[in-house]
C-alpha cells in the first residue's frame, strides 16, 4: 500500500512565526498583525498579495496562536451550502466548547455577491473569524459590505533573500525537507531557482522538488546540475496575470515613465511586460494612446512613430519587431510633453454632454438651396481665406451660449510653443 504524496511546499509549511519567512512589515516585533496575534486581538481580515507569499500559511498560524479551529474553503469549489456547513461547525464550537473558529476562504474574489453576503451576519456576530485570501484588488472584486467588516493586510512578494532562505531550509531539513537525501546544489543552480521563482515560494519549492527527483548520481553523491534546474524551470514566465492587478500596475508604470521623461525606466517596464508574456500589440496600442495623451502637438512625430512601430511589429512579428516598439518607447519618453489636447478634449466633451442640443449659429450653416438662403443660412459668414493671414479676427464659431470658450491651451514646450505664439498673435494677445 502506497502512502499519499505530500508536496515539498506543504511539508515545509512553517509551524511558528519564528520560522515564517517574509512579510516583516506585518509580522516584525511591534507591527500591527504581530501585535494582534500576541495580544489576542481576534478580528476578521483579508490577505491581499501575489501567489506563493504565505497567505494560507499565515492563516493557519493565526488559528494556532488564537487556539481556534481552522476551517478552510476554496471559492473555486465551494458555494453557499459549504458556507452554511462551516458556520454550523463554528456555532457548535462556540456554544458547546467556547472555542473560536477561523474560517479561511482562499480565492475569495471568486465568490459572487450573494456568496460574499452570506458571511456578513456571522462575521458581525463573532460566530467565526473570517480570513479571506485574494490575489486580486479587493476594491474591485469584493463587496463594500464585506470589506467594511474586515481589516485588509497587503502581503508583498518575497525577496530573493527570502526565497534563498526557504530553499536552503528545505535542502537542510532532515525530516520534512530534502536534507536526508544528501543533495548537492551548486550556488549558481540555487541562484537560478531563486531568480526564476520570481518571489513565489511555492513555485520555488516545487521546482526544487522536481530537480531533486532528476538529480544525477556522481562520485560526490546526488547532484542537481545547473542544466537540470534550467530544464525544470524552462518556459517559466514572470508574474504578469493578464487582466489582473499586476497587468495594470505594469502598464501604468510604463505609461507614467514615458510621461515622466524617463526612457530607462520606460524601457525596463516595456521589457518586464514582454518577459511576462504580454502581447506586444497591446503595448503598441497603449503607446499610440501615450503619444496623443502626453505628447500631443508638442511633438506630433511621436504619434506617427508609435503607429510606424506598431505597423513594423505587425510586419516582422516577434522577436524582431519588438526592437521597433522599444525604439518608439524611448522616443516617446524623450519627447517634449503636452497634455493640452487631452485636457481640451475632456473639457469640450463635458460641454458637449452638458450644454444640450445648442443650435448651430446661422452664419455657420451651409445654404445649398434657395429656401435656406432665404432663411439667412450662411448670412454674414466670413470666408477665412479672404481675410488677412487667413484668419477672420473676431469671428465666433461657437453656439452663442458657449461663445468665447477656450479649451486648448498649448504649453511652452516643443512645437506647441510655436502654436501658442501663433494663436496669441492672431487673437491680438501677443
Amino acid at each position: 500500500m502506497t502512502t499519499a504524496f505530500t508536496p515539498l511546499a506543504e511539508r515545509m509549511r512553517p509551524q511558528t512565526l519564528e520560522t515564517y519567512v517574509g512579510q516583516s512589515h506585518l509580522l516584525a516585533k511591534g507591527k500591527p498583525l504581530r501585535r494582534a496575534l500576541e495580544e489576542g486581538y481576534l478580528h476578521s481580515m483579508l490577505f491581499w498579495g501575489p501567489p506563493g507569499t504565505g497567505k494560507t500559511t499565515l492563516a493557519r498560524l493565526i488559528a494556532h496562536y488564537w487556539q481556534a479551529e481552522f476551517l478552510t474553503l476554496s471559492a473555486v469549489l465551494a458555494g453557499v451550502k459549504e458556507i452554511r456547513a462551516a458556520v454550523e461547525v463554528a456555532q457548535n464550537n462556540r456554544e458547546q466548547f467556547g472555542k473560536a473558529t477561523v474560517l479561511f476562504v482562499d480565492e475569495v474574489h471568486r465568490f459572487n455577491k450573494a456568496q460574499q453576503d452570506a458571511f456578513l451576519p456571522h462575521i458581525e456576530s463573532g460566530v467565526l473569524i473570517f480570513i479571506g485570501a485574494t490575489t486580486e484588488n479587493p476594491s474591485f472584486e469584493l463587496n463594500n459590505a464585506l470589506l467594511s467588516r474586515v481589516r485588509t493586510y497587503v502581503l508583498r512578494s518575497l525577496s530573493t533573500d527570502d526565497i534563498r532562505a526557504i530553499l536552503q531550509q528545505a535542502l537542510q531539513d532532515q525530516e520534512q525537507g530534502l536534507g536526508a537525501r544528501g543533495l548537492n546544489l551548486s550556488p549558481t543552480a540555487l541562484e537560478q531557482l531563486v531568480l526564476m521563482a520570481d518571489g513565489d515560494a511555492r513555485r520555488a519549492l516545487g521546482w526544487l522538488e522536481m530537480a531533486a527527483d532528476l538529480a544525477e548520481e556522481t562520485e560526490q553523491g546526488l547532484v542537481i546540475s545547473d542544466a537540470t534546474v534550467q530544464e525544470v524551470a524552462s518556459g517559466s514566465l514572470r508574474r504578469f496575470d493578464k487582466g489582473g492587478d499586476l497587468f495594470y500596475e505594469q502598464i501604468s508604470a510604463l505609461h507614467k515613465s514615458v510621461r515622466g521623461t524617463d526612457p530607462d525606466a520606460a524601457l525596463y517596464w516595456f521589457c518586464r511586460m514582454l518577459d511576462g508574456g504580454c502581447d506586444p500589440v497591446y503595448i503598441a496600442r497603449r503607446m499610440v494612446r501615450m503619444a496623443a495623451e502626453d505628447i500631443g502637438n508638442a511633438d506630433p512625430r511621436g504619434l506617427q512613430l508609435a503607429l510606424n512601430a506598431w505597423d513594423a511589429y505587425e510586419r516582422l512579428g516577434s522577436p524582431e519587431g519588438e526592437l521597433m516598439l522599444a525604439q518608439a518607447v524611448v522616443y516617446l519618453a524623450c519627447a517634449p510633453k503636452s497634455n493640452a489636447t487631452y485636457t481640451a478634449f475632456k473639457q469640450a466633451m463635458q460641454d458637449a454632454k452638458q450644454s444640450g442640443s445648442l443650435e448651430v449659429p446661422m452664419h455657420l450653416r451651409n445654404a445649398p438651396t434657395k429656401l435656406m438662403k432665404s432663411l439667412d443660412y450662411g448670412k454674414d459668414y466670413r470666408y477665412a481665406h479672404d481675410e488677412k493671414n487667413a484668419y477672420a479676427t473676431g469671428e465666433n464659431y461657437f453656439p452663442e451660449a458657449l461663445k468665447g470658450r477656450r479649451y486648448y491651451q498649448p504649453v511652452e514646450r516643443g512645437l506647441e510653443l510655436k502654436i501658442r505664439e501663433k494663436l496669441a498673435k492672431l487673437r491680438g494677445e501677443a
